[in-house]
């Protein structure tokens, strides 16, 4: 089949994790990790996510299963949900200096929540500020929160609680199941299961990209997060190729499925800022030879792509961004190309589906207002480059 290039790691990374899925387990437990993010842009990221990999999926549908499934919320190098089972890859670790300074300055209040959270089995932030003080303190970004919901959040960090369910978008807590009486995974086993979860998640990818997002891991994993890469690619579990002057890691058993990849079918997909398809920066730029910037927490004057612009994959080209907004129970669609829009018959029937899927998804009225915007390129809106770090 001849040598990868970067065309067959372009064409792999477009397909490989874009499976249709019949339930939400199995989608999450394909991807092992799904990113979450608050923002709603028509959409919440994880729900934006699942949506082009769950059939029948609408917005929402995350939270409302999510007690009934074997998933977690919890952080990984980012907050987003995980299969259960991988929470032994990220417990116990150590926390941040200022959560580590609020537990070490309320060590009293700790088990106090703590065994609050045994009795009652589940709580509700409200509910534990009610019966233990609604005293507040700095909450590390400038602002002040309770001290019990500070105190919640920590004993989450720590793996000690859970998040059950949310209500209205609020976190409901519980104790974690097993904690304190399974014995702790090795500081190297955590370190190669974190390098098989996170190359399952966004291969192909730069060596350095894996690197950097190990380091992004909490804990003492961090420290043989080089030695776990070394130790997978002498396996031959990994799999490194130097290409176009770029070390590139994937799983070595889908070698053959990467250099079978022929651009994929000619469906037009608008992805999640954080899906793992586009989540790489630096891989996005090497493959697509622009770049792609996240621009909501950007000042309104310096934005070039929008608030929550969407990559707009066709084939396994990213041609443009598009920016999604619902006016009067309608979806608004602004567009933004890479170049000139693509005048193929396949673009334009593949763009009326993915509006009319989002229509389905949001549970709006089949009618969509679509407008196109200048050129991305025009005026040096988007920096061409051959490799920019994330």
């Amino acid at each position: 089949m001849g040598a990868p290039t970067i065309h067959s790691l372009r064409s792999f990374a477009t397909t490989r994790s874009l499976n249709s899925c019949d339930s939400i387990i199995k989608a999450v437990s394909g991807l092992g990790f799904v990113q979450a993010d608050p923002i709603r842009a028509p959409a919440r990221a994880q729900d934006l996510i699942l949506r082009q990999r769950v059939q029948g999926y609408r917005a929402g549908d995350l939270e409302q299963q999510y007690p009934r499934l074997p998933l977690s919320e919890d952080v990984l190098h980012v907050y987003g949900f995980l299969p259960s089972q991988h929470r032994q890859l990220l417990h116990p670790r150590p926390l941040s200096g200022h959560w580590q300074q609020f537990l070490d300055g309320h060590a009293s209040l700790r088990k106090s929540v703590l065994r609050f959270v045994q009795e009652r089995g589940s709580v509700h932030p409200r509910t534990v500020e009610k019966e233990l003080g609604s005293d507040t303190c700095e909450n590390g970004w400038g602002g002040q929160s309770s001290q019990t919901t500070m105190m919640l959040e920590a004993l989450h960090l720590q793996g000690l609680l859970r998040i059950a369910k949310r209500e209205s978008g609020q976190r409901v807590y519980e104790c974690a199941a097993g904690q304190g009486r399974s014995r702790q995974m090795p500081d190297h086993r955590r370190a190669e299961g974190l390098c098989r979860l996170l190359v399952g998640l966004y291969a192909p990818m730069p060596l350095r990209s894996l690197r950097q997002v190990l380091g992004a891991v909490r804990g003492p994993v961090t420290v043989t997060a080089r030695d776990a890469i070394e130790r997978l690619l002498m396996s031959g579990e990994l799999h490194r190729e130097r290409i176009d002057s770029e070390d590139w890691i994937w799983l070595d058993n889908e070698t053959s499925a990467l250099l079978a990849s022929d651009g994929g079918e000619a469906r037009v997909r608008l992805l999640a800022p954080f899906d793992p398809v586009v989540w790489d920066r630096r891989r996005f730029a090497l493959l697509w030879n622009w770049e792609y910037r996240f621009e909501a927490y950007t000042p309104v004057a310096k934005r070039k792509l929008g608030y929550y612009a969407l990559p707009l994959l066709f084939r396994d080209q990213v041609i443009g961004v598009a920016n999604l907004s619902v006016r009067e129970g309608t979806l608004d669609a602004e567009l933004r190309f890479v170049g000139s829009r693509p005048r193929e018959v396949a673009f334009r029937r593949g763009l009326e589906q993915e509006l009319s899927s989002f229509q389905e998804f949001l549970g709006l009225c089949p009618q969509t207002r679509c407008h196109q915007q200048p050129p991305l390129v025009a005026g040096g809106d988007v920096d061409r480059h051959q490799s920019r770090s994330t």
